[in-house]
């Protein structure tokens, strides 16, 4: 008793010390003071008396202590040292928190029948001063907002003011952190936004804020956050449509997953809406996505964001009453209409919304009136499939069969029937979109989730079977999905829809994607890892002698469908096979026929006679060791099991399986194994290549390069290589040992062209040329001064009318040209550390071919040079060929690339023809692409590089437009020939040096070359009336029409190219009414393709006031230049004003 009597005695001026620390005890955990205790156990009057002295010290400390001085005290208190007026408002301050603790608790023990007129004046007083608390008075802020908070939910006089006061604190609150905690407390209090007067002034800021909580994440992934989003609906019907503004404003650029909770949002806010709200919410939030959904690009990003929020709308409408009737009325204005529309992605979209939204009626219609409906909208169904425009057909396929799966009991069978027949039966052949094809074999299996559906697809789906061999990927792709899904689900036997015949056949030919679905279709088929061992064999076997190419296909897949432990085992359940084979066979030569042991199924359909099954089953076994090969590696007892089982046969199964078809698979079995396994064949390996035929070599040598380069033994093939080659004749020596040195002569015949063959394979198989470059450097070099001695031969080839070279044929000395450039390549990879010691060797050869092989083209007569044609061609296609992949490789640097142009522009000035075009315009693309790869050793070598790309690229344009000039048969070929490279140089400048010197210049050329093309034409007409305006590319000269098409193929180099053609006008590079009409032509062209630029008219603008300044000129009335001009004025007036 005397504690609470202290207490209320402590609320004053003069005992403020002990009130404060009272407060104090209460903050404090360890103290047993409560004060919500203490405030429950005094009495009315006690009550009454502390309220009223709260309110006689708030009052007397806001009197010492005005308000208005706070901020500006904060303000001065940064730069001063503490004065005693900010003292005394620290002292203030503390006093006004501690009597907010007390008030904030006293409105929990308030009883109705109490007076709390001064508690109230407390609170209001509190209030009043929240907005004034300078920043740094955080808990304080805080303590009033409970306190706001507190008295909004205890619903006391001048709630309305504190409720405000709360929801704009917390709401501010809200935005401001990143916990959700105060989105909860918002939104138990969120009745208190309709205290606020949507109209007036004030309510400008709130409106700012609650907008911006409809683009905050956290808000919308909350359940309290979308709870108090969907209640500002109701607020104001004005408000609505700034809330839906925003919300589609935003859609772009929030997630996909988002979409539901945004649709949930609209969905809440409808359903507790009524009268004007639920109209506004209707018509212009959801009809508003309604008319986006059907309206919008199928492209468009928010598209798909729309159709998502209808979506949840549609799923709401089985299980929440009145949701189908607003869907009947909102969508019937407009989706009847979107899907009878003449555009053709309209109709489309409606389509989408219509199968979505299936079936669309009233529930309060009677029994006709829903018939009639229902009706109405399987002729919408089929009306679908039958438009002419793809991608509507493909809906309509989606359409039935999701329909047909979903409401299977209740449809009509003739009308369920009829539209399986037309998908199945029509469309599934429409010969005008593949994309048709495809969408029947993607949607049928939407059908085959029904199982009421089986027995009627099990009647329809054979006649499909043709499908399979579609000329589409896609709708192959599709096509056995749909035979996996049948599979799946047990709705018939695959194989009865498709024959194995037609799946092996395909499977035989056809790509990976295909394949791989395939052999998943046929795996437990073909290997049934549930039975015994034996019937693997019998199925492989099987599989071998149905479809040979087909069984290689599938056991080269079958790795993936099962353990690497059941392809091992597959392996030797073969290898066991063939060993019973070969038993047979042996029996069969010594025993008589009653001595037999019982004969199994294989032993009647299997006999090492059959060569082909023999061949197979070796093959296969190549190919499974294949697959598993690093999970061999890793498992080093299976690998050690598998090799001594196949070491203790192999030397049998030569003897035995004689036949070549055999022995290539034997020889890469025994690669797979050290060579010490197998140490008979392993010995006479190098014997056999030494004594294959120049001329008739067969593919086993393949195999036995791989044999021996898997074995460590490359050097015996440099060995015999460079022993076949030609060498380089030794300097004569004077002194006598040399003379008495003994010499061994070989008397086995030379085989270069075999050497070069040799060589050739090793380069070209990866796994080989590393084995190959792995050998000591001085046999590399040795091999790649034996390949340079065919230079001196095709020198002699070139120079000498009849003569013969020393060392190769014409054939073979190109053959190890191209074998030199190459090597030296690979080398100068291997060897990069080194220096440049490789690559110069190119860069030599580069050399040769200017002083020595362009000399001669330059100074022979053009009859001569027929007679050479193919040996300088081919020379300059591999050099080309081969610098051009060291430069894309990064291994060129500027200066190699420098001189490589230098040479392309001697190719280009000395030899006749354009065999080299493609080859220079790739050079091109990969100089300019390669050129951000390296660090150039100064500014000036990257300048000179791009100004010799133009040099190159200009000229090389001049040489095309002499082709169309003087040969345009040939101009025409070279024409369709170069297109590829020079979209891509063109594309590779645009991507990576766009508004660079050599971007502007290439533009210009191309601009230069077309309007010089299109001028000459022009001029060659004599006739004006032949001189019509170009309807489009057609109408071009045949090369303006390669480069103008090429321009047009991107949107962002028609907008440089229009920007260089500006610069060309404007500057006088194109000057005169004949090539001002080219450029006025190039433009109409332009501007009647797909792909439209903004910045069309504004050079057409520029072209016209160009053509203006030739008013003045005096021409005949009937010239050519004065039709030309008065006909591109016209014409570009139109264009402007269109």
């Amino acid at each position: 008793m005397e504690k609470r009597e202290t207490f209320v005695q402590a609320v004053s001026k003069e005992l403020i010390g002990e009130f404060l620390q009272f407060v104090q005890l209460d903050k404090d955990a360890s103290d047993p003071f409560s004060l919500n205790e203490l405030l429950d156990e005094l009495s009315r009057k006690q009550k009454e008396e502390l309220w009223q002295r709260l309110k006689n010290l708030l009052t007397g400390v806001l009197l010492e202590s005005p308000v208005a001085e706070w901020q500006t005290l904060e303000v001065q208190g940064e730069d001063i040292m503490e004065t005693e007026h900010e003292s005394k408002m620290k002292n203030s301050i503390e006093i006004i928190h501690a009597i907010t603790c007390v008030v904030l608790a006293s409105v929990s023990v308030i009883n109705e029948s109490e007076n709390y007129e001064d508690l109230l004046e407390c609170a209001v007083m509190l209030n009043g001063i929240l907005y004034a608390l300078p920043e740094s008075e955080r808990k304080l802020q805080s303590s009033i907002q409970d306190l706001c908070v507190t008295w909004w939910e205890k619903g006391l006089p001048a709630k309305e003011d504190m409720g405000k006061t709360a929801f704009i604190m917390l709401l501010r609150k809200s935005l401001q952190t990143k916990t959700g905690t105060d989105i909860c407390r918002l939104w138990r209090i969120h009745q208190a936004l309709y205290c606020f007067d949507y109209d007036l002034e004030e309510s400008k800021e709130i409106k700012d804020m609650l907008l911006e909580c409809f683009i905050s994440v956290k808000y919308i992934k909350k359940e309290e956050g979308r709870r108090f989003l969907s209640s500002l609906f109701i607020w104001n019907v004005n408000f609505i449509k700034m809330i839906h503004e925003t919300i589609k404003n935003q859609l772009q650029g929030l997630q996909k997953s988002l979409m539901v909770y945004i649709a949930e949002i609209y969905f809440r806010a409808w359903k507790k809406a009524s009268g004007k709200i639920l109209e506004t919410i209707e018509n212009s939030c959801i009809q508003d996505f309604m008319h986006h959904g059907i309206h919008l690009p199928r492209r468009s990003p928010v598209h798909s964001r729309v159709r998502e929020v209808l979506s949840y709308f549609h799923h709401q409408k089985k299980v929440r009453q009145g949701v189908e009737e607003m869907l009947y009325r909102l969508y019937k204005p407009i989706l009847w209409r979107g899907l009878k529309a003449r555009n053709s992605v309209v109709r489309s979209n409606a389509a989408l919304l219509f199968i979505e939204a299936f079936p669309i009626r009233d529930p309060n219609f009677n029994a006709i009136e829903m018939d009639s409906e229902i009706q109405k909208q399987f002729e919408e169904l089929y009306s679908l499939l039958e438009d002419p425009y793809p991608m509507v057909r493909s809906t309509g396929i989606l359409g039935v069969c999701k329909i047909t799966s979903k409401y299977w009991e209740m449809m009509p069978p003739t009308i369920l029937i009829d539209l399986l027949k037309k998908v199945t039966g029509e469309l599934a052949f429409d010969t005008s979109s593949a994309d048709v094809r495809c969408s029947v074999f993607k949607c049928l299996p939407i059908i085959l989730d029904n199982k009421l559906s089986h027995p009627l697809l099990e009647q329809l789906l054979p006649a499909l079977k043709y499908s399979l061999h579609d000329n589409s990927e896609k709708v192959r792709v599709a096509f056995v999905d749909l035979l996996l899904k049948v599979k799946a689900v047990r709705a018939a036997k695959f194989w009865k829809i498709c024959p194995m015949e037609h799946i092996l056949a395909r499977l035989e030919s056809d790509s990976r994607p295909v394949s791989r679905r395939l052999v998943n279709l046929i795996f437990n088929s073909f290997l049934p890892v549930n039975q015994p061992e034996e019937v693997w064999c019998e199925r492989c076997v099987t599989l071998v002698q149905m479809n040979h190419a087909a069984a290689r296909k599938f056991y080269q897949y079958a790795h993936e469908h099962t353990a690497c432990t059941n392809i091992a085992k597959l392996i030797h359940v073969i290898r066991h096979c063939l060993n019973a084979c070969i038993r047979k066979a042996v029996l069969e030569c010594h025993e008589s026929h009653e001595e037999r042991e019982k004969e199994n199924v294989l032993d009647k359909t299997l006999s090492v006679n059959d060569v082909a099954s023999m061949a197979g089953l070796l093959e296969i076994i190549v190919i499974l060791w294949k697959s598993i090969h690093r999970s061999m590696e890793n498992n080093k007892e299976a690998r050690v099991y598998t090799i001594n089982k196949f070491a203790s046969v192999l030397p049998e199964y030569l003897k035995v399986f004689k036949d070549d078809r055999c022995k290539i698979p034997l020889f890469m079995l025994m690669s797979f194994m050290p060579a010490s396994t197998v140490p008979a064949f392993s010995c006479g390996v190098i014997s056999t290549l030494r004594n294959q035929e120049e001329e008739a070599a067969d593919k086993r040598y393949c195999t036995l390069l791989d044999c021996l380069c898997s074995w460590g033994q490359v050097g015996h093939i440099l060995e015999l290589i460079c022993d076949w080659l030609p060498e380089e004749q030794p300097q004569s020596k004077s002194n006598s040992a040399s003379k008495r040195k003994v010499k061994i002569h070989d008397t086995r015949p030379v085989k270069p062209e075999l050497a070069l063959v040799y060589i050739e394979y090793l380069l070209t198989h990866p796994k080989n040329r590393q084995c190959l470059l792995s050998a000591p450097q001085k046999k590399l070099n040795h091999l790649l001064k034996a390949l340079e001695m065919s230079k001196a031969d095709l020198e002699s080839i070139l120079q000498l009318p009849g003569g013969k070279p020393h060392n190769f044929s014409e054939a073979m000395a190109l053959r190890a040209f191209s074998l030199h450039c190459r090597l030296s390549v690979h080398l100068q990879h291997q060897f990069c550390s080194q220096g440049k010691v490789y690559l110069s060797i190119l860069e030599d050869n580069g050399f040769w071919l200017e002083n020595k092989v362009l000399s001669f083209i330059q100074d022979q007569e053009e009859e001569y040079l027929k007679l050479h044609k193919v040996v300088y061609q081919q020379i300059i296609q591999t050099y080309l060929m081969v610098c051009k992949d060291v430069v894309m490789v990064g291994l060129g640097d500027y200066k190699f690339q420098i001189q490589l142009l230098q040479w392309s522009l001697g190719i280009m000035q000395t030899v006749k023809g354009f065999f080299y075009v493609s080859l220079l315009l790739g050079i091109l693309k990969e100089v300019t692409g390669s050129s951000l790869k390296q660090t150039p050793d100064s500014g000036e070598e990257v300048a000179t590089l791009f100004d010799m790309v133009q040099k190159v690229f200009q000229k090389m344009l001049e040489c095309m437009a002499w082709s169309f000039r003087k040969q345009p048969e040939e101009g025409l070929r070279l024409l369709y020939s170069v297109q590829s490279p020079l979209h891509e140089f063109i594309m590779t400048v645009q991507s990576w040096h766009m508004d660079t010197p050599v971007h502007r210049g290439m533009l210009s050329t191309v601009i230069a070359a077309s309007v010089v093309e299109i001028s000459h034409q022009l001029r060659k007409i004599s006739n004006i009336e032949e001189l019509t305006l170009p309807e489009g590319l057609s109408d071009l000269p045949p090369f303006s029409r390669c480069l103008i098409g090429i321009i047009m193929k991107s949107p962002d180099v028609i907008r440089s190219f229009l920007d260089e053609l500006k610069v060309c006008v404007t500057s006088d590079d194109i000057e005169g009414i004949v090539c001002l009409s080219a450029v006025m032509r190039i433009i109409l062209v332009i501007n009647k393709g797909k792909q439209k630029s903004s910045k069309m008219k504004d050079v057409a603008a520029t072209v016209h006031r160009k053509l203006k300044t030739f008013m003045e000129i005096t021409l005949e009335e009937d010239s050519t230049e004065r039709f030309l001009y008065e006909s591109s004025s016209r014409t570009l007036g139109a264009l402007l004003n269109s």
